[in-house]
């Protein structure tokens, strides 16, 4: 269990982390409805600024799914079950949590988990299967 000044700590690096992805939401809101697009210039500038376009937006996604899991974690440290495994109920380090505050596995499960994802790949990757999951992308994990 979480003492205070732990829940303190993961408090402040929690609402710092979630106040710098609304801050990068805002600034990529604003870089949305600003950007111009030119025309006449020719294709490959044009396929440049595409690109440069999905990219930000694909980093938008990631930051929005990167802020409900912050959001969720805040919930949990209110609720004081952030220190909680969701698999097995065992109690999450505070080193643990202060490394990766999102994180909702104990070390133990979370290693086992790593170890099914590897098997998974690796007989996806001698064809044993497809599936539409993508192997290299990890954020829906913790």
């Amino acid at each position: 269990m979480l003492n205070e000044s732990q829940r303190s700590q993961l408090e402040k690096v929690l609402l710092g982390e979630r106040d710098r992805l609304v801050q990068a939401a805002k600034d990529g809101l604003k870089f949305s409805m600003e950007r111009e697009r030119s025309i006449g210039r020719d294709s490959i500038d044009e396929s440049m600024e595409e690109e440069l376009f999905s990219t930000e937006l694909r980093l938008r996604d990631r930051e929005k799914f990167l802020l409900h899991k912050i959001n969720s974690a805040i919930e949990r440290l209110e609720n004081k079950t952030i220190d909680e495994c969701e698999d097995c109920g065992e109690t999450i380090s505070f080193r643990r949590l202060m490394a990766r505050p999102v994180t909702t596995l104990c070390i133990d499960c979370k290693e086992e988990k790593e170890k099914e994802e590897l098997t998974k790949s690796q007989t996806i990757g001698r064809g044993g299967g497809g599936g539409e999951e993508s192997m290299g992308d990890h954020m829906d994990d913790e």
